[in-house]
């Protein structure tokens, strides 16, 4: 048996708090509505005080996981009967991040001065996006607010636990790239500059690798700076050149057609596509309005101009499997399954499998590009390190040959 601290509410909108023990966390809950309460939040004791303390004097930023915790715990209170102001309310005092609780309270005067939910949510467009506040005003226009709720924090945990592993599969190739580059710096600014001296000395030609290295260290020491101002260069170049929408297009879709990153971008843009637009549908979203929230929220802009010609397409009358075919981004694979679901009258369903089907399919791609990458780095650090040991043993060997 472990020890769990909660925090509920009675029915009457009463906020508790306390630790009880149970074998997990479904034992505390069921025990909990046994006493007649509303489980909000349970953890272990371990995890108390366990997460990262944020300075008072930083601004906050609301994450993903913060907005996931408050959907899932406005979805538990709103579908228990709790009115919304006083769901609100409660949040709003349970909320640990304090730019979100502020919003929420915010958002509560607005709802009790006679704004609706969605009106609310709208004044704070940096931690609510279209998506969510659409898909909430569906939800209030149709009676179902719980439902959308739920399906947002579906959503929400869907895509934070893709971001989460894209994170943690590309943490050692980063460390390993970071304590290499530290390596090399080291070697190429503090310790071959000590043998460049020793052999200056000796008056007499050394071999052409051991020249080139002491080139190379040389430059580096007297021309870091212009190392850095040219890349600097090169990326504020990148940022002034995609500000032009015609020109991001162009390089959103040169990005499509890299031979294997382009693959991998492409994945996850249909993933979201799919996902993002199976949820909308399913919130009782009209297609339309749906394609255009889509098109606002994808991070490719050639992926964001088919989703536009789809929707001009649609409101001709074509098919969306149809109009999919037309823009030749979206692979067979998805136009097949996403046509199967509107013969069949289930496209919100079909889109859901479709971004199951490409996140799994992400996923298994990074395995295999980081399978790859890691070896790869391992040997281009390999070579660069043998080729100093090489050229500092060749010198070493020539001072054999040096008269004294």
């Amino acid at each position: 048996m472990a020890e769990y601290l909660y925090k509920a509410t009675t029915l009457s909108g009463q906020t508790v708090e306390g630790s009880m023990e149970g074998k997990d966390e479904r034992a505390v809950i069921q025990s909990l509505h046994q006493l007649g309460y509303i489980p909000i939040r349970i953890f272990s004791a371990e995890e108390k005080g366990a997460g990262l303390r944020v300075s008072p004097f930083l601004p906050q930023r609301v994450g993903i996981k913060n907005l996931l915790v408050f959907t899932q715990e406005f979805s538990t209170l709103v579908s228990a009967g709790l009115p919304i102001d006083r769901s609100l309310e409660i949040l709003g005092s349970l909320t640990e991040n304090t730019r979100l609780r502020e919003a929420i309270r915010d958002i509560l005067k607005r709802i009790e001065g006679g704004s609706s939910l969605a009106e609310a949510l709208g004044q704070h467009p940096q931690i609510f996006s279209k998506l969510y506040i659409n898909m909430v005003r569906a939800g209030e226009s149709g009676g179902f607010l719980e439902t959308i709720l739920s399906r947002l924090a579906r959503y929400l945990q869907s895509t934070k636990e893709i971001r989460e592993y894209l994170i943690s599969v590309m943490i050692y190739p980063l460390i390993l790239t970071i304590v290499s580059g530290i390596s090399l710096t080291i070697l190429v600014t503090f310790v071959i500059p000590r043998f460049s001296r020793i052999f200056s000395d000796m008056g007499r030609a050394i071999p052409l690798p051991t020249q080139i290295l002491l080139s190379i260290s040389q430059s580096t020491r007297d021309y870091w700076w212009a190392g850095l101002g040219a890349m600097a260069l090169v990326y504020l170049g990148l940022k002034i050149y995609v500000q032009n929408e015609e020109r991001r297009w162009r390089w959103d879709l040169f990005k499509l057609k890299w031979m294997a990153v382009g693959n991998l971008i492409k994945k996850v843009e249909i993933a979201r596509f799919a996902r993002t637009l199976g949820t909308l549908l399913q919130s009782g979203v009209p297609i339309l309005p749906a394609l255009n929230l889509v098109k606002e929220i994808s991070q490719n802009l050639a992926i964001s101009r088919a989703i536009g010609r789809i929707h001009d397409r649609l409101k001709e009358g074509k098919g969306i499997s149809k109009s999919l075919q037309e823009t030749d981004v979206f692979p067979p694979l998805a136009v097949h399954m996403i046509g199967v679901g509107e013969e069949t009258g289930r496209l919100d369903e079909m889109l859901t499998k479709v971004a199951e089907a490409y996140e799994e399919s992400v996923q298994n791609a990074l395995k295999r590009f980081v399978s790859l990458l890691e070896p790869l780095i391992i040997l281009v650090m390999g070579g660069i390190v043998g080729f100093i040991v090489i050229s500092m043993l060749l010198a070493i060997f020539s001072i054999n040959e040096i008269p004294f």
